[in-house]
């Protein structure tokens, strides 16, 4: 009976009639669609929300700046609308004083439509502004600038120079960090234990920073393009992403040893270089953005800051790679333990181009996400690779685990103060 009941199984799998329900399931899952676009068609088309509300309402109106440039010229603001309705720019005043203008694209904004408007205010050097644009119905939206300064012009001064921010923040201090792997090689078990523990606190105090930051970031968005949603999908789609590429890194030959819940050191290490790439390159996008935006006294308090901060990022890199046998630490080399270092710390330098140049709030939201994602991805590897087969709260319980855990979101916090 056993034999027999998977051929009966083959045999109706293969029957005529079985072939043709897959087409009639499509078809099935197609009506509801159709009539769902008919329906929407119809609503767009007879438009019950206007009869409802009568031509006297007044329309919803959600205007957003989306960047402020200054230059020699004057002042150059891209403005967005994010409101359901057409809004009108009917003015613009600058501290107080309307101003003439133009707009590249006109005046009349549709839903989540964009003009760049240019107005000929002689900003000072230095000093605060405020400008306000006022739509024809009377409502006024405003951006501040907190200190005025001419907004950089990409070439290849405003590249070098950006580049070297980006080697300052992001690649000499990361590579410094990965200095110390000859002293974590001499350490014993509990001293390993200590200080991979030590890089999950500093890896969950970049989890909890960056999640604020992209919270954040994410409430000054558009509300069209749903800043928090689009947050969380970029968190999940890097932690989905790299826990797929760090299967593929372990390879057919680990994959016993995967399931038990280890992953080699040298994958390890690549794994928490990409996940510290990944948010370097936001550090850079908001380091560009501070200069692109008039906030140089914060730029270079950033760049200090992210300096000493990243410095530790090194050692979480190549903190992993002293749980690996000593055969397989005899083949880390220097130029490999300068790549990890490059993949880590590069990526500023990419970010501080973006954020210099063509700035955006959603591109911002998406990339701390993605930061967000891979370094929890990162943890959980980490976290795997220290309990072994114990249950991984259990061994955080212990005294030296625990310890090291503190110390690491101690440090982090502590050179965190310098960036604010």
């Amino acid at each position: 009976m056993t034999d027999t009941a998977p051929q009966v199984f083959r045999q109706d799998a293969g029957a005529p009639g079985a072939r043709k329900r897959p087409a009639a399931a499509w078809l099935f899952a197609l009506v509801p669609l159709l009539l769902l676009g008919v329906l929407i068609a119809f609503l767009l088309w007879s438009g019950p929300a206007d009869s409802l509300r009568g031509e006297d309402y007044p329309p919803v109106e959600r205007l957003q700046f989306q960047r402020v440039e200054l230059r020699p010229e004057g002042i150059i603001a891209t403005i967005l609308n994010d409101g359901p309705d057409p809004v009108t720019i009917a003015q613009v005043q600058v501290d107080e004083a309307y101003w003439s203008f133009t707009a590249d694209s006109g005046t009349v904004l549709k839903h989540l439509g964009r003009t760049i408007i240019r107005v000929p205010y002689p900003w000072v050097h230095g000093e605060a502004h405020t400008v306000r644009v006022v739509t024809s119905t009377g409502a006024t939206f405003e951006h501040q600038i907190p200190v005025a300064v001419n907004t950089p012009r990409v070439g290849l001064r405003f590249l070098g120079i950006f580049t070297l921010i980006g080697l300052y923040v992001g690649v000499i201090p990361v590579v410094i960090g990965l200095l110390w792997f000859p002293f974590i090689k001499t350490l014993g078990e509990r001293g390993l234990d200590f200080l991979l523990a030590l890089t999950v606190g500093l890896l969950l105090f970049l989890v909890v920073d960056a999640t604020h930051e992209g919270l954040e970031a994410a409430a000054s968005v558009p509300s069209s393009f749903q800043g928090v949603a689009l947050f969380v999908l970029a968190a999940l789609t890097a932690f989905i992403s790299l826990e797929a590429l760090g299967a593929w890194l372990l390879g057919r030959r680990r994959r016993n040893l995967a399931e038990a819940g280890h992953v080699s050191g040298s994958v390890l290490a690549l794994l928490v270089a990409i996940g510290i790439g990944l948010h370097n390159f936001s550090e850079g996008l908001a380091i560009g953005a501070a200069f692109a935006l008039g906030e140089a006294a914060l730029g270079s308090l950033l760049i200090i800051g992210f300096t000493l901060h990243n410095t530790t990022e090194g050692l979480a890199i190549v903190a992993p790679l002293a749980r690996d046998s000593n055969s397989e630490q005899s083949r880390v080399s220097t130029t490999g333990l300068i790549r990890l270092g490059l993949i880590g710390g590069v990526p500023t330098i990419a970010g501080a181009w973006l954020g210099g140049s063509v700035y955006s709030g959603i591109w911002a939201v998406m990339f701390l996400g993605v930061g967000v994602g891979a370094i929890a991805q990162v943890i959980v590897q980490i976290a795997r690779q220290m309990a072994g087969s114990q249950p991984i709260a259990r061994f955080f319980a212990r005294g030296t685990v625990l310890a090291g855990l503190m110390a690491g979101f101690i440090v982090m916090y502590s050179t965190g103060l310098l960036i604010g």
